[in-house]
């Protein structure tokens, strides 16, 4: 009896130790991410914004919506779509509603024809892609 006992108690610990671990490597925000790897490639995109080239306004917007969405992705934030993934990061994000915008304009150039993207509006998506790269840690 005192051995059955003994290893039902070993068997709960162990299992219990494996939940544990899972549990704290899949938790959402907790990997880290390459910083360098996301400081070239912001560092390229903002460097490709120039007043004098309006096709690099939507370019670079679509860009930095682009490695927002992969540094989501590698945090772990879940979702179908990037929309679903920035509402679990949500708290994390110290202007909500500076991304959504930035996000809403992403979604505008990608799916009308016919938008107009200005250098300022491009500039404030980007201020606001950067900062949410900031809270995520990627940059």
């Amino acid at each position: 009896m005192n051995v059955s006992l003994l290893f039902f108690f070993v068997a709960v610990l162990i299992a219990g130790t494996l939940l544990f671990a899972v549990i704290s490597l899949t938790k959402n925000g907790h990997r880290q991410l390459d910083t360098e790897k996301y400081r070239t490639r912001w560092l390229f995109i903002e460097k490709r914004l120039e007043k004098t080239q309006p096709a690099s306004f939507q370019l670079c917007v679509l860009d930095a919506d682009k490695l927002l969405d992969s540094a989501l992705r590698e945090k772990g934030y879940q979702g179908t779509v990037m929309a679903d993934r920035m509402k679990n990061a949500a708290p994390i994000f110290s202007n909500r509603n500076s991304v959504w915008s930035a996000h809403k304009l992403r979604n505008q150039i990608a799916h009308e024809p016919d938008v107009r993207v200005t250098y300022d509006s491009s500039r404030t998506a980007l201020n606001a892609f950067r900062q949410a790269l900031k809270d995520l840690g990627a940059i």
